[in-house]
């Protein structure tokens, strides 16, 4: 895991990672190519060429989904998370499909791959942004914070009426190893009384035990139980990590979060764009 100092990065090399689309259940692939200077990370899908950046966010329900054109491209976080904390500022993602794989539902796989290729220094400075004073936002009795702080630090928590999450707690840094160590590998989850309406509309087709932390009314149905008994702030977390890199360079700050999801993270991002430029 690269050190975060003050040059870009890119990978060292490439990397070719399949699976199936989580929406879709259909085969998807992408491959990871080193990038010059000043790339940033950019999904290429049908050809068209799509940053991974805030304001070609097309679409936030359930994942985070990127455009530009008639280009889409889905789940988009836990790519984009193991990318940034793992120091990644520059990387062509060639996608085959129109999902990046959902794996095992979590950052892993991503970060084990490109631990494996390794990341090299580049020749130019990284320009991260800073946050100066603190930018909030709030959807009823949800809301996100972006607050002064020493490199990317976390602190957010959830809240649900069922008996093996309640409330739940994740706060730390977010970056290098402690993201490996802390929330790669948490994953994604969802209820079992709303896998039936998810899959009529089309939206969860490719879910599975195999990359779905699944819950009854009671408890966990996967047979392997949890990762962590607090699995789902984590993946939460893992989450808000790949939404803020949607910033497209580092972020000195800290990222407050209560029962927050991708629609908040977007647009507590874009309310800190529109502040950084008054």
């Amino acid at each position: 895991m690269t050190a975060f100092d003050s040059r870009q990065h890119t990978l060292a090399g490439p990397l070719r990672i399949t699976g199936i689309g989580l929406r879709g259940g259909a085969p998807a692939a992408a491959v990871l190519l080193p990038a010059p200077v000043g790339h940033g990370r950019v999904f290429v899908v049908a050809g068209e060429e799509i940053p991974a950046t805030v304001a070609h966010v097309v679409d936030t329900r359930l994942a985070t989904s990127l455009g530009r054109g008639s280009a889409r491209i889905s789940l988009v976080e836990h790519l984009c998370a193991a990318l940034y904390a793992s120091g990644v500022d520059n990387v062509r993602i060639e996608v085959e499909g129109e999902e990046i794989p959902v794996l095992d539902g979590s950052a892993k796989v991503w970060v084990e791959g490109i631990l494996d290729v390794g990341v090299e220094a580049q020749g130019a400075a990284r320009t991260p942004l800073v946050v100066e004073r603190p930018v909030e936002v709030r959807r009823g009795d949800s809301w996100a914070r972006l607050e002064p702080g020493d490199g990317l630090e976390l602190d957010v928590n959830v809240a649900f009426d069922h008996p093996t999450i309640g409330v739940q707690r994740h706060a730390g840094v977010a970056l290098g190893p402690s993201f490996v160590r802390e929330l790669a590998w948490a994953r994604t989850f969802g209820f079992l009384r709303d896998a039936q309406a998810l899959r009529a509309a089309g939206i969860a087709l490719g879910a599975s035990l195999d990359n779905t932390v699944v819950y009854d009314d009671t408890g966990v149905l996967n047979p392997d139980g949890l990762r962590a008994p607090d699995e789902v702030v984590r993946h939460k977390a893992l989450d808000a990590v790949g939404d803020l890199a949607l910033l497209g360079v580092p972020l000195h700050g800290r990222l407050v979060a209560h029962r927050a999801g991708h629609a908040l993270h977007v647009e507590l991002l874009r309310a800190f764009l529109n502040e950084k430029t008054r």
